[in-house]
């Protein structure tokens, strides 16, 4: 389930940015396919990377969480720097390397989330009581959170706490706590929005997109979003027949290719891709479950988080029932860094499976199979 949910997204990914970004990539590159082809070499260099991954032992993963933390600090940090960092549709989260930009914060989710597991497994081993796990993990994540905020990317700053949120939880923390940590979330939530007035009018156009005094301003992406999944119906107009992509939408490619594929592909479409990506999460979680050591647990785990967090986000955007956040949808947007990341952290719940005796023995009776 796990690597046939993954193949299934990252071809409709593949095939869907090229469809939304024909535009885009005519009028500002001069080439229909020069968006899709960046997104195929990063394609291929991530599944390099996820079958790397899969097969690094659990003394190399533990090396590389213990040093997790001091890596993805650097990385925000590096952003910061005047000269260094590059302000890409406001946000400054982005580091160009001449030829292309990479985005570390992409990285930085992976690598928090291993060292997290990291932290977490050897509170288990310790046998620390579950009230320490807010002091043991939060700090370094609170940390990247206000780098990132610094860079002014709310929605990349959604997805750090959401990983936090989903980490504590499942770690076992009361659920008095828990429920005491949330609400201080979601109020610290509120007032960065009620403190910039971009974002406040942002969250007012989740009400009415299509308001007078919304729709040409921060209505204007929700409402042409809209527009193209309910213009899709039940089956599409047809694949790169979308016509929100001319323009009106102008993150077609990234944000809002679900409404892309509701557009071109229908409902039975956007369906799909959901329960791809129920399929992906689900699986993720389930090899967390079976998984004997506690950082794999973890980590998995929080990978999985990782990506319905960011799936919801994505999808509650362009359906507009969340505020646009400019998150990507996993596998599915283009995206060179967060590709990467998305497909080394399924590399390491790859290799989770991978040690895992029954998964392993149903593995070499398959490959047996094949080699008859």
């Amino acid at each position: 389930m796990l690597i046939g949910s993954t193949a299934g997204l990252s071809v409709i990914g593949l095939i869907m940015v090229f469809s939304a970004s024909s535009i885009y990539s005519i009028e500002f590159k001069g080439n229909v396919f020069a968006i899709v082809l960046r997104q195929f070499i990063f394609l291929c260099l991530s599944i390099l990377l996820a079958i790397i991954a899969s097969r690094l032992s659990l003394f190399h993963w533990k090396i590389i969480a213990k040093k997790g933390f001091i890596i993805s600090i650097g990385l925000l940090a590096l952003v910061q720097i005047p000269g260094v960092g590059k302000s890409v549709r406001g946000n400054s989260n982005w580091l160009s390397l001449g030829f292309i930009d990479v985005q570390p914060s992409e990285i930085a989710k992976f690598l928090m989330i291993i060292w997290a597991g990291y932290m977490l497994a050897s509170r288990e081993r310790a046998g620390i009581i579950q009230s320490n796990v807010l002091a043991l993990i939060a700090p370094g994540f609170a940390i990247c959170i206000i780098l990132i905020l610094k860079g002014n990317d709310l929605g990349t700053a959604a997805v750090f706490a959401g990983i936090l949120a989903g980490l504590l939880f499942i770690s076992g923390i009361p659920l008095r706590l828990f429920a005491l940590i949330t609400t201080i979330g979601f109020a610290g939530l509120a007032g960065l929005i009620v403190a910039t007035p971009y974002r406040v009018a942002r969250f007012m156009a989740v009400f009415n997109p299509f308001a007078v005094d919304q729709y040409k301003n921060s209505g204007w992406q929700p409402a042409h979003s809209l527009l193209g999944l309910a213009s899709g119906g039940l089956f599409g107009v047809g694949l790169g027949a979308g016509r929100q992509k001319w323009g009106n939408l102008t993150e077609a490619h990234t944000d809002f290719i679900f409404s892309v594929i509701g557009e071109e592909l229908g409902l039975f479409g956007t369906l799909f891709v959901l329960i791809l990506l129920g399929i992906l999460i689900y699986s993720i979680f389930r090899i967390a479950l079976r998984a004997h050591d506690p950082l794999v647990r973890y980590a998995s785990s929080g990978i999985g988080c990782w990506i319905a967090i960011q799936t919801f986000l994505n999808v509650g955007s362009a359906i507009s029932v969340l505020p646009v956040v400019g998150v990507t949808l996993p596998l599915i947007s283009y995206g060179g860094s967060a590709l990467v990341a998305t497909y080394l952290g399924i590399g390491f719940v790859i290799g989770a499976a991978r040690r895992d005796p029954v998964i392993f023995a149903e593995m070499k009776k398959l490959n047996q199979l094949w080699a008859k």
